[in-house]
């Protein structure tokens, strides 16, 4: 077992796991810390994930196709905004809208867009390739993790560290926190609360937005309907899990990119299919069952 954790290959195929789950980890952060309640991740992801395919597609450019699927991540937080700051819905109602209208906007689209049904797969999606670092490819264990990448892995990278900093010495991120932790203070401040979510939520699409680029112009060069497969609700538990801090988040994070890669590796030792597809979510809930366990044991 050991000796297939260490396998180059795997070790390689860990962070192209860890990159849409951190991503749109790090966009239900900001949610988390400005007081908004946001399930909405996973319609988020895939929202972005199709668009990305779009742009890819007809600009010829896996750039152009991120930043079209940050531009569609934001969309789908400003609706989010529109239901639940302006019009006062209900969060968890607004997030599970919008991931229903996720799954079915980006089927009607593909049928209209590429008239395809399912899945679309074209040698003219232009997908990111990946990046190696000198002197650090060739180095045991770290080469493989961190040579070799897309770009979007070391954005999420990054963006990790610029939050931490955002939330602690930024003027907007310290207004997202006070949204969060004492919207009243906000308030006497002369700045609404609302406005403050609002801006959070857009920056959360587009995060979310990035990590279904990932998926479907980096990990792949297609879009399948539904191709998020549940990686929102991961990292909606990664959220809750580390309290949208982003360094907790960071190693949250990787430990389910680990178990995720792993279960593809599993399959090969016989393991039945139903099993190895099981085990990211049983992680999950095994890390809600520790939590919950030692809030208990705080409480008592």
């Amino acid at each position: 077992m050991l000796d297939m954790l260490l396998d180059p290959s795997f070790l390689a195929s860990v962070p192209r796991f860890v990159t849409p789950l951190l991503l749109a980890a790090l966009g239900g952060a900001i949610c988390e810390r400005a007081g908004v309640f946001n399930i909405g991740l996973e319609g988020m992801m895939l929202t972005g994930a199709f668009a990305a395919v779009v742009g890819a597609y007809f600009a010829g450019s896996p750039y152009a196709g991120a930043l079209l699927a940050a531009l569609a991540g934001t969309a789908m937080g400003l609706v989010f905004a529109e239901f639940n700051l302006r019009r006062g819905g209900d969060a968890i109602v607004v997030s599970i809208a919008i991931n229903l209208l996720a799954a079915g906007l980006t089927a009607f689209l593909l049928r209209a867009i590429f008239d395809a049904n399912g899945a679309f797969n074209s040698p003219d999606i232009a997908g990111f390739g990946v990046i190696h670092i000198p002197l650090l490819r060739d180095v045991p264990v770290l080469g493989p993790l961190f040579s070799g990448q897309s770009p979007l892995f070391y954005l999420s990278l990054a963006a990790v560290v610029l939050l931490h900093l955002f939330f602690g010495r930024h003027r907007l991120g310290l207004r997202i926190r006070a949204a969060g932790e004492n919207p009243a203070g906000l308030t006497a401040g002369g700045v609404s609360p609302n406005s403050v979510r609002l801006m959070a939520l857009a920056m959360c699409g587009a995060l979310c937005g990035l990590a279904g680029a990932q998926l479907s112009i980096a990990n792949v060069n297609l879009f399948v309907e539904n191709m998020s497969a549940g990686r929102g609700w991961i990292a909606v538990v990664a959220v809750l899990l580390t309290r949208g801090r982003p360094w907790p988040l960071l190693f949250i994070t990787v430990l389910f990119g680990v178990v995720d890669s792993l279960s593809f590796r599993v399959q090969g030792l016989g393991m039945p299919q139903q099993f190895t597809d099981m085990m990211p979510y049983l992680a999950t809930l095994i890390a809600l069952t520790g939590l919950s366990w030692w809030h208990r044991r705080r409480q008592s």
